[in-house]
Formats: C-alpha cells, structure tokens, sequence
C-alpha cells in the first residue's frame, strides 16, 4: 500500500484546484488498466490500486468509496448505485445497489390536503430520504468479485478523510451554489463550512467523523454501516428533519444481484441495467428501432439521422413512464420491450418526413415537466478485461442537504424519483405511471445507465453518465458515434447532443449540436427546439488494438487515467 499512500500525500499537497468546472478534452491511453471519472483524485487512487493487484472491481470499489469523501456532491455512504461488471471469463452481472422506500412510506405521502404534489417535503429534508444502499453495493461488488481485502480497497478513502483533500474548483461552486439550501441544517454547515463560510478552492477539507465510519466498514464489512450505531444515527437524523426511517430500515437493506440487460446492435453486445433502472431497458429499445435504420449513409448531425434518433428516444421514454418500476413490486413486461418484433412495429410508426406529437403516445399520462442534472460515473477496466461501469449519486446534488450528525455524510432525495403521483413529473420531467407509485420497501425507478458494449464477448466501449432523465440519451449518443457515426473517442464524447424524453414534446440540444439548416429542417418536420447548456457528463473507455484509450467528458471536471 506505499505507492498508493505516496500518492494519496502527493494529492494532499498539490491542490485539485488545477482543473476548472469545465476541462480541456485529455484523452487518456494505457495497456494494462485505465479508469474514466469525474474526479482526478479518484481516477489517481483506482490506477494505484490496480498497480498494486487488483483488479478493476477492486479499483472501481476504492474509488467508489474515495468519491464519497473528494465528491460529496454525488459520490456517497447515504445514497445508492448501479453497477455493470464484466469478468475476463465472461461473466456478466448488474449489482442493483438503488435505494427502498422506508417501512412507513405511504403512497400520498408527498399530496397537500388538496391532491398536489408538495415537491419541497419530496426533495428537501429528511422525508425526501430514501434507505441508502451504495455501501452495501460496493461490499457485494468486492466481496463477490474483488481480489484484494475490503480493508486495503478503503484504505486510501480512510486517508483522504482523516488527513483531507484540497477542494476543486469544481466542488467549491457546488458548495457557493447551494448555501442557501445547505445553510438549512446546522449539522450541515458544521461539516462542510467554516464559520458559516463554504470551503474555497485550495482549502483543505478534513472529514473525521467520515474516516471513523470508513474504518468501521473496512473493519466489519456490511455490519460496520448496516448493523449497530450507524443505523440509529441515519434514524435519528433522518426523523429529526422530517423523516420517517427507522434503524431497522437500514438493517434490513440489501443490494441485489440481477442479470444486465442485453441487446445486439449491429453485431455489438450492448449490457446495461436492468429495472429498477430504466436505464437499459429504455437504451435497447432505441437502439432496437435504430437498427432498423441506416444511420451512417446519413452521418452525424444531419436531420435524417436526428429525426430518427428523436423518434427513437420519444417511444422509449414513452414506455419508460408508462410501464417500468420495480420488478420485485410490479410486473414488468421487459421481454416485449426488448424484442426486435417490438421495435420493427414501433419504427413503421415513424414517418420518414415528420415528428409524431408526443401526445399522440399514451396521450393519458401527458402532464407539464421540471428539469434537472446531478449523479456521477466512473468507467475501469483492468490488463485481464475485467471491465466495470458505475453510476452512482445522492439524486439532486447533495441530494436531501441533510448529514448525519457524528457520521458526516450526506443523505440522499431519491424519494422524488418514485410517482408521487401518476402522471406527475419529478425533478428531471420524468412523469412515470402507476408502476412507479410507492411502496414500502420499494425500489424507485432510475434512469442511470451504466454500460459495458461487447465485440466478440470482450470489452469494446465503456461508459455511463450523469444527468437525470439525460443520461440514457448521452450513452446512447456516444455509442451512435463510435459505431455508426465511425468518430474517434474524443470526438465522440465531445460531439453536440440533443434530448428528447416523450415529455415535454421539446428537442433540447447543445449549442453546437446543430447547424443551422440542420435546425430549419427540424422544425420544418414540426419540432419544438430549445438549447441548453450541456447534455450529459460521459466517462468512457475504448477498447482499441493497441491498448486503452481513455477519455473524461470536457463538460464536466473528470480526468482519464492509464498506466
């Protein structure tokens, strides 16, 4: 473990102030291990961990933890995740780590006396908070699929903590951004201000309550957070700012281990996660309907290839919100959606020359959105092509701005992710249906979409992003333009995006996404067009002839790694 705590020291003392918010494009190469993230210092610590042994489970589960205490805003001990993994012997596994609705969730919980939605108790406070379940995840991943001991995974995670970090610029203007809600609660601010001023970039954060927590789990495992002390503080914590989640809550988590979702595109094996996340059932559907396109005679960008990818996404997401949810709490009819029979009828509906309303999809569930982005990804892959994807978050940056008193870390608001009520959107305009409604104990539904792509049942294309509702798009994006589009990798993550999620009937695109006729031949077809900043945040690695190629998308501060 030297060379890993020598470079643990050399992170503490050269600060991470050196990247902005918004990075130059570093594509990454290496032969024997490479990790994609959005943030350097995790990125550092999975690269060290597999020159030590280990092997990108173990690499991805170190990072995960390390991204708990250099990225509060979405790296976590109090939210959940998903993981995709592919072993060198051809084993492929999903690890569901997503929050449950607590025992006493009801499912009006979150309706005013006359029906509505009351989106602040939904999203703020201790009634927004979801049963985390990230670190019970990251044991199942190591204990399952790990080489190395728990112990020396989390390791770097418990330095970083108890010695601290230099905060980012990035991380600075999260924290500048949020004070108003962060200044809500008093544990809060005694974590991560000082005298009521946020950290600023270059300041050294120090987390000694976190680091005790850390050494408990490296120590006793899943008992160190899931049995004991732990528990009753997320309890306690939890009621005392509105919320109803008791100790046995947390006991009685646990993640569950699931098979990926598969799909061929154009000779490529696509993997990527099952419900509880719509993620890979909504990135096969559109991908089963592109299929039967010819995307590259038209090339990236031009409106026939758009008009394409839009229809594709406006029936995914469509299907999305009408029938996905928890598959231990509803019946879900994944072999239909999935099913090349399926999209065949679903592309005839397309009219080569013009959009189709979106109310024309299930027109009952048609009901105004909200917006949003948040999450964080991490990519590793390892000399043996043992190949890891990871998305994991608090749901809205620092997700409920609730931390636990003597354990300092941030609780989760996944709770909005659930149907308060059908028909409702969430944060990120997701709507969802009756599937989606909640239940004690329940899984709520996610759009994360973690995803390993196969050439002849060996990595080719690792991926995954943050971004709410975006985030199935953005990976399918990336995946058009390395295999259709014939892009490098840089240029691909780099390439302009668009969204279009069924609701609302809008096509959001990235400045340079689209051209100018590009854009009078869209609306010519009947779209509704409207830019927006960025789509997405993907972390990704190619696998090429000559080794690794890394690349951490430019809209966000990530840092590829090889070695």
């Amino acid at each position: 473990m030297s060379n890993i705590r020598s470079v643990i020291f050399t992170l503490l003392l050269t600060a991470s102030t050196s990247f902005a918010q918004i990075s130059v494009l570093k594509p990454a190469f290496g032969r024997d291990g490479m990790v994609s993230s959005a943030d350097s210092i995790a990125s550092a610590v999975g690269v060290e961990i597999m020159k030590e042994g280990g092997n990108a489970i173990d690499a991805a589960v170190a990072m995960g933890f390390v991204l708990a205490v250099t990225y509060p805003q979405a790296g976590n001990l109090g939210g959940g995740g998903y993981y995709m993994i592919h072993l060198s012997n051809g084993g492929n596994y999903a690890i569901d780590a997503r929050e449950t609705a607590p025992s006493r969730a009801a499912r009006d919980m979150y309706l005013d006396s006359v029906g509505n939605v009351d989106s602040h108790r939904e999203l703020i406070g201790g009634l927004s908070v979801g049963v985390p379940g990230n670190v019970d995840g990251l044991i199942l991943a190591e204990k399952k699929f790990g080489r190395l001991s728990l112990a020396k995974v989390m390791q770097p995670a418990i330095e970083l903590a108890k010695n601290g970090f230099r905060v980012s610029y990035a991380l600075a203007d999260v924290f500048k951004r949020d004070k108003g809600r962060l200044s809500l609660y008093r544990t809060t601010m005694r974590y991560f201000s000082k005298d009521g001023h946020m950290y600023e970039a270059g300041e050294l954060l120090v987390q000694k309550d976190l680091a005790k927590v850390l050494e408990k789990i490296a120590e006793k495992g899943r008992d160190g957070f899931y049995e004991g002390k732990i528990p009753e503080m997320i309890a306690r914590e939890d009621q005392e700012t509105g919320g109803i989640i008791t100790a046995q809550d947390v006991e009685n988590y646990h993640a569950e281990l699931r098979r990926p979702i598969s799909v061929d595109y154009r000779g490529y094996d696509v993997l990527s996660m099952p419900p509880s996340s719509s993620g890979g059932v909504c990135l096969a559907e559109e991908l089963n309907i592109l299929s039967k396109f010819d995307l590259s005679k038209y090339g990236y960008g031009a409106s026939e290839s758009l008009h394409y990818e839009i229809e594709a996404m406006r029936r995914a997401f469509a299907d999305r919100d009408k029938y996905l949810g928890d598959v231990d709490y509803v019946s879900v009819p994944v072999k239909r959606l999935l099913s090349k029979v399926y999209a065949d009828s679903l592309a005839k509906e397309i009219n080569p020359f013009s959009a189709t309303p979106s109310i024309d999809i299930y027109p009952h569930l048609i009901h105004p959105p909200h917006e949003g982005t948040h999450t964080t990804h991490y990519s590793v892959i390892d000399a043996e092509g043992n190949a890891v994807s990871v998305t994991t978050t608090l749901n809205s940056y620092f997700g409920s701005f609730v931390v636990v008193n003597g354990a300092g870390f941030f609780l989760n608001n996944e709770m909005d992710d659930f149907s308060a009520k059908p028909g409702a959107p969430n944060q990120f305009g997701a709507i969802g249906g009756y599937a989606n409604s909640i239940a004690p104990g329940k899984r709520m539904l996610s759009s994360m979409t973690p995803t390993i792509v196969l050439k002849d049942r060996k990595p080719f294309l690792i991926l995954g992003s943050p971004g709410g509702t975006t985030i199935i798009n953005a990976v399918l994006q990336v995946i058009l333009n390395v295999i259709d589009y014939h892009m490098p990798l840089a240029r691909a993550v780099e390439a302009g995006r668009i969204q279009m999620q069924w609701v609302p009937d809008i096509v959001y695109y990235e400045p340079e996404a689209l051209v100018y006729d590009v854009k009078q031949s869209l609306i010519s077809r009947g779209y509704h067009l409207e830019p927006r900043e960025y789509i997405g945040e993907v972390e990704t690695i190619l696998v090429t002839p000559y080794g690794y190629e890394g690349v951490a998308d430019p809209r966000g501060p990530g840092d590829a790694e090889g070695y």
